[in-house]
C-alpha cells in the first residue's frame, strides 16, 4: 500500500484476514452491523452489533482504539455481542467539551447499552474502557451483572503507561500509509504486521491529499504529571462493586504490576485475576484467542 492513490475502505471486508491469521473455522461474512444511538445533545454513540440475538457481552475499547479491536475475539466467540465506539473514537461523535473522563464516558455508553444490551451477562472493558466500565458498574449496577477489566486498575500512573502514551501522543498525521505503519510497528512489538495493518485501517482515515490521520480525538488521551495516579479515587468503586470482578493482565505489559494486583485483592478479595502470557497492554490484540476463552468462561 502506498500514498499514490486513494485507498478504498470497507470496515466489514477484512474479517477474512482475522480468520486466516488465527486459523478460525468461521464464516468470513459474520452477522455484524453498525448501529448508532443518538444522545440528547444530538451526539451519536456508534457500535458494532454481532449477531441478531440480544447481546450476551458488551465490549468497550481503550483510549485511541475503536470497536474493531475486538473483531478476532468476537469471531472466535461466535456469541451475540455489542462492541462500542467510545465518544471521540471510531464512528462515535466527539465531545465539544473534551471531557473524556471515565465518568462522562460511562454516562454516554449507558444509554446505548440500556437500549441494545440491557441483559448482557458480561461487560468487558480494556484500559480507558476498563475504567469506564468500572464507573458504569458503580453508576448503573443494573447494566453490569459481571465486570471484566483488561490490563487496568486505578493504580495506573504515567510512568507505567509511558510506552502506550509515547505512541498515542505522537504525530497526528502521516504523509503515507507506510509512514503510519512503520511508527505503529515500532511501538507495538508484540503484534503481527497484518494485525497492525488491519487496526490502522480501522483507526485512521485517508484525506483528499492522500495523507493519513488518526480517527480519535487527541483530547481523549490527556497528558498527566509524573507520579500521579490516573484513577486512584476509583479504588473505592472497586470496594463497592455489587457484581463479580475479573481482571485480565497482560504478561509483558507494564501497566498493571504486582502491587496493583495486591491492592485489587485487598479491596475486593473475591476478584479473579488472570495473567495472559505473551500479551502486552492490548490483550485482545496480542492474544485474542486466549482472551476469548476467558470471556467464554464468564458467560
Amino acid at each position: 500500500m502506498t500514498s499514490a492513490t486513494k485507498e478504498p475502505y470497507n470496515e466489514f471486508g477484512l474479517f477474512h484476514e482475522n480468520i486466516a491469521e488465527y486459523g478460525l473455522n468461521v464464516s468470513p461474512q459474520p452477522a455484524v452491523t453498525r448501529i448508532e444511538f443518538e444522545l440528547e445533545d444530538a451526539r451519536r454513540v456508534s457500535a458494532l452489533r454481532w449477531g441478531a440475538a440480544p447481546p450476551k457481552i458488551v465490549f468497550v475499547h481503550g483510549s485511541a482504539q475503536n470497536a474493531h479491536t475486538w473483531d478476532t475475539v468476537c469471531l472466535a466467540l461466535g456469541e451475540p455481542a455489542l462492541a462500542i465506539d467510545l465518544p471521540g473514537h471510531g464512528h462515535s461523535s466527539w465531545r465539544d467539551d473534551g471531557d473524556y473522563s471515565p465518568r462522562s464516558l460511562a454516562l454516554d455508553i449507558a444509554l446505548i447499552i440500556e437500549k441494545y444490551a440491557p441483559t448482557a451477562r458480561l461487560v468487558c472493558g480494556m484500559s480507558l474502557g476498563g475504567l469506564t466500565t468500572l464507573a458504569l458498574a458503580y453508576q448503573r449496577p443494573d447494566l453490569v451483572s459481571r465486570l471484566m477489566m483488561i490490563d487496568i486498575t486505578p493504580g495506573v500512573t504515567p510512568e507505567k503507561a509511558k510506552s502506550i502514551t509515547d505512541f498515542v501522543n505522537g504525530p497526528q498525521s502521516f504523509a503515507s500509509f507506510d509512514d503510519l505503519i512503520a511508527r505503529t510497528l515500532e511501538h507495538n512489538p508484540t503484534r503481527s504486521r497484518t494485525s497492525l495493518r488491519r487496526g490502522i485501517l480501522h483507526n485512521a482515515r485517508q484525506l483528499d491529499d492522500l495523507s493519513w490521520v488518526w480517527r480519535y480525538d487527541r483530547r481523549s488521551h490527556p497528558r498527566r504529571d509524573p507520579g500521579t495516579s490516573v484513577a486512584a479515587g476509583r479504588w473505592e468503586m472497586i470496594e463497592r462493586l455489587a457484581c463479580p470482578l475479573t481482571m485480565v493482565r497482560g504478561g509483558v505489559s507494564p501497566v498493571v504490576d504486582d502491587a496493583d494486583v495486591a491492592e485489587l485483592m485487598r479491596r475486593k478479595p473475591d476478584a479473579v485475576v488472570h495473567l495472559v502470557d505473551g500479551a502486552g497492554h492490548s490483550v485482545q490484540g496480542d492474544r485474542p484467542i486466549e482472551l476469548a476463552a476467558l470471556v467464554r468462561h464468564e458467560l
